[in-house]
């Protein structure tokens, strides 16, 4: 092309492929000088790049995922040519011929992708893939065809368990199918997870309610006049299936490579430099379809920094591709899984600090040197907030213990650590921490970014994947703070306030549904910060049941299954015993469920008795015995109420001074059941010796000649502390309107997961501040706040007592294993002081120690989760 003023040709860039590695590369180039250039982009798709990063959200809804709104291909040098596709390449004479002609270039980059890889078994054409939007797209609509051709919602079985499996079977569950997973592991995301975090990921996505098959393959699918029926596993057995989707990796795009004369890697894709040239002058590759070092990976910061370097290569640089960044997170409704560095401790002398509690399905393990100072890598399933602080820490030195690391340990939150400059704050965009500090105050020349989202925009940080924006959001809030800057007290960049604000605009507007709160309040889909907590917000403040379509994806993990998950997979059931106190009859009722179900026992820390060992699919049954007997959940699980300890008070005691155990009674049948914040504990001693510890308690009641004296903002863990008085000599009715107070004051106005101790000292004046509202009624609004847990204790209902009157809500416990009656002989667990436990490795080795013995019963588990080969930490499961 030669201009009116016969200038020569502009230097011709084509860019073969439409994807997010090719939006980049063209982006980068729009951002250098573009004189004396052209850009032409072929794509074989119709639609403009979009983020596939974010491809599940287009399941439900009309959401456009297109990459930077369209702009870019405005520009006056870039041309987007889709619905072309590229079928050969002549490298001599710099063609590319297409499927509407011929295009000729100075520079091509190949920019192809990968394809899903497909199933070769009998009638693996009857499988759908999860690739593209039009994919998903094609995917929804046959959900809604076999759910309106088979009255009944259709059963999805993903083929694959890493990433894209898992996203594709939590997309089509949101779409109304029954789903289940397939993975030839052991477990799942096994390329990116050791089996600990993998097993604890597997038991999270079936409290989801997702079936989860891991260590078995699919063989072929089963075909009954002309429909798919069911999926044949190397097993012999057959599962029930109306859809399969193949979701078992990607193969490079690779096919142009011939024509061109590329050499190509071990394993496909085109082989390239670390300057992403390949072996052709004139030819570049990046993403997907790039082979570095006899590697091609599917993640977008490879993919970015790839195009990066050909772009500033274009422009005479000399900009090299560092390897691969394989840090990963998953993010489902409920799940948080992180995996960076070196997280299988593969370093030489490298160490490995784990912590695994089976109580709330959490699994963290940080990986360093042998001396316990440079970070090597990391995992986290459960509770992945560490993530965003240690990732741009790979390969320096922590600031503190490895350990404080761990936040679902109990310690609260990971130590402040002051990132360095150089440090990759946004690995999918190479933003350094220095480069987001620099936007936030301006150079002068541009204006200082003091709002979370015109900080993403100028730096490009938090774009894509995401998951660095709550270590933006952190840097953020100092540098404003360090600046004497007001700090935005956002709950998350969808909700653009705080849980207090957003609980009294909930409450004002009368709002019922998530969707309702974020379309009045926030923006997006949501996340796993806003969705727990407006699912809690949402508790606290109406009745209905919180597992019902809406509210279940909502909840926490334990929450969905209204049980708290061990570390073999099986459940603990804690019924409630108000004060401690039980009859000798209840007594006999549990003892008759704990021989039947063959469940371990445990009296806890908080005077109730802890039943272990149970399976996913017995909990109704174990329940419908004990709500017959009378006994209520004890919600070990959730964000609520947990138990009033007492002592036996003046009932039976020489020394004591009042009734502590009805009090305590009294107490716990009052708040059952009350979603918070956080949990929350009682304690009543019937006189000053403190025998309940009360003091260590959230609300700790303690037992005078005249009275009560109320204690408030104890708590145990990690930091313990005591609470403080906050009234004295009180009398029954007294007691009770100012702990009815203090409780709703701290639930409407208490950060997302945060203590009642850590809630009174973010408070302005602290105790004294909760004694003016509470006692002095200073803000004029205790007769709302006692009127509010009015409405509560009028409108309880128990959990499980709901569960059992509704066929629909009990579906969500049917087993999650290849079959349902399939028995493990394994010698999985031992018998230690006469009951069954889980056996370690050693004792499964058969290592057995004195007094301990083989369990030769055969038990009845979820094969996949046969124990952890992995030494861990529990957490008092009334903690």
């Amino acid at each position: 092309m030669t201009g009116t003023d016969g200038t020569p040709p502009a230097h011709h860039v084509v860019v073969v492929g439409g994807g997010p590695a090719a939006h980049r590369f063209v982006e980068a180039m729009a951002s250098r000088d573009t004189s004396g250039l052209r850009v032409t982009v072929i794509a074989e798709e119709v639609h403009q790049p979009y983020d596939r990063v974010a491809l599940s959200k287009a399941f439900v809804g009309d959401i456009d995922l297109t990459l930077g709104g369209g702009e870019l291909w405005e520009h006056p040098a870039i041309t987007l040519r889709t619905g072309e596709r590229a079928v050969a390449v002549d490298a001599a004479a710099r063609t590319v011929q297409t499927t509407s002609g011929t295009v000729t270039y100075d520079e091509l980059v190949l920019a192809t992708g990968s394809d899903a890889a497909r199933l070769t078994f009998p009638n693996g054409d009857r499988t759908h893939v999860y690739r593209t939007v039009d994919d998903v797209w094609g995917l929804a609509a046959e959900v809604t065809r076999l759910a309106a051709e088979l009255g009944r919602a259709p059963r999805a079985v993903v083929v694959g368990g890493g990433l894209l499996g898992l996203e594709a079977a939590g997309g089509l569950q949101e779409l109304g199918a029954e789903a289940a997973v397939v993975n030839g592991a052991g477990w799942l995301m096994n390329a990116q997870l050791d089996e600990g975090g993998g097993q604890a990921l597997g038991r999270l996505i079936a409290s989801t309610g997702i079936e989860v098959h891991c260590g078995v393959r699919p063989v072929g699918i089963l075909v009954e006049d002309d429909r798919v029926v069911a999926l044949e596993l190397g097993d012999g057995a057959e599962l029930a299936a109306d859809l399969v989707v193949a979701a078992i990796g990607i193969r490079p795009r690779d096919e142009l490579a011939a024509s061109a004369g590329l050499v190509t890697g071990p394993r496909g894709g085109v082989e390239i430099s670390d300057g992403c040239s390949t072996s052709v002058p004139g030819i570049w590759a990046i993403g997907e379809v790039a082979s570095f070092e006899g590697r091609c990976v599917g993640l977008v910061a490879p993919a970015n920094t790839m195009a990066e370097v050909v772009a500033d290569r274009l422009h005479g640089g000399a900009a090299t591709f560092p390897g691969f960044d394989t840090a990963t997170r998953l993010k489902l409704s409920g799940v948080d899984v992180a995996s960076f560095g070196d997280a299988f401790g593969a370093t030489e002398h490298c160490l490995e600090i784990v912590y695994a509690d089976p109580a709330r399905g959490m699994y963290q393990k940080i990986v360093v040197t042998g001396d316990a100072k440079t970070l090597l890598g990391g995992i986290f399933v459960g509770d992945a907030t560490p993530y965003t602080s240690l990732r741009p820490l790979l390969g320096r030195e922590l600031g503190a213990e490895p350990g404080a690391f761990l936040t679902a340990a109990g310690g609260g939150e990971a130590p402040q650590t002051e990132l360095p400059d150089d440090a990759i704050l946004c690995s999918c965009n190479n933003v350094a921490v220095g480069t987001a500090r620099a936007a936030v105050h301006g150079d002068g020349k541009t204006a200082p970014c003091h709002d979370l989202g015109k900080l993403k925009t100028c730096t490009r940080a938090g774009t894509q994947c995401g998951s660095c924006v709550p270590m933006l959001k952190k840097l953020l809030e100092g540098e404003l703070t360090k600046a004497g800057v007001a700090v935005s007290k956002a709950m998350c960049e969808h909700v653009p306030m705080s849980r207090a604000e957003l609980f009294e605009g909930v409450r004002a507007l009368g709002l019922t549904t998530f969707e309702e709160i974020l379309g009045r309040f926030g923006t997006g889909r949501g996340c796993d910060i806003c969705k727990p907590t407006i699912g809690s917000i949402l508790a606290s403040q109406h009745t209905d049941y919180v597992l019902d379509p809406g509210r279940g994806a909502l909840q926490d993990t334990n929450d969905r299954a209204l049980a708290n998950m061990q570390k073999d997979g099986s459940y603990s059931v804690v019924p409630r015993i108000p004060g401690g106190e039980i009859t000798p009859e209840k007594l006999a009722v549990i003892a008759q469920v704990a021989i039947e179900f063959g469940l371990y026992t445990k009296i806890t820390g908080g005077q109730r008795i802890d039943l272990f060992g149970a399976r996913l699919d017995q909990l109704p049954e174990i329940w419908a015995q004990l709500v017959e007997a009378g006994f209520e959940s004890g919600q070990a699980y959730g964000k609520a109420l947990r138990n009033v300890k007492s002592c036996v008070g003046s009932t039976w005691c020489r020394f004591g001074v009042q009734d502590s155990v009805a009090m305590a009674i009294q107490l716990e049948l009052r708040y059952r059941g009350l979603r918070a914040p956080h949990k929350f504990k009682m304690g009543v001693s019937g006189c000053a010796r403190e025998c309940a510890e009360a003091r260590g308690k959230d609300v700790g009641v303690i037992a005078t000649d005249t009275g009560w004296n109320l204690y408030v903002g104890g708590n145990g863990g990690f930091q313990p502390v005591h609470g403080q008085l906050l009234a004295k000599d009180l009398d029954d009715e007294t007691l009770i309107r100012y702990v009815d107070r203090y409780l709703m004051y701290y639930i409407r106005t208490a950060d997302r997961l945060q203590r009642t101790a850590r809630w009174m000292e973010d408070l302005d004046g602290g105790v004294d501040h909760v004694h003016q509202v509470v006692v002095e009624d200073s803000l004029g609004i205790g007769a709302d706040l006692e009127a509010a847990m009015a409405l509560h204790v009028e409108h309880y209902e128990d959990e499980w007592a709901a569960t059992l009157k509704d066929p629909d809500r009990l579906r969500r416990f049917r087993s999650f294993v290849n079959a349902p009656t399939e028995v493990d002989d394994s010698t999985a667990y031992v018998r230690e002081r006469g009951q069954r436990r889980p056996a370690t490795a050693a004792e499964r080795a058969g290592d057995l120690g004195p007094g301990i013995e083989s369990f030769d019963e055969p038990v009845r588990r979820p094969v996949m989760l046969a124990g952890l080969s992995i030494p861990v930490r529990t957490e008092n499961q009334e903690g």
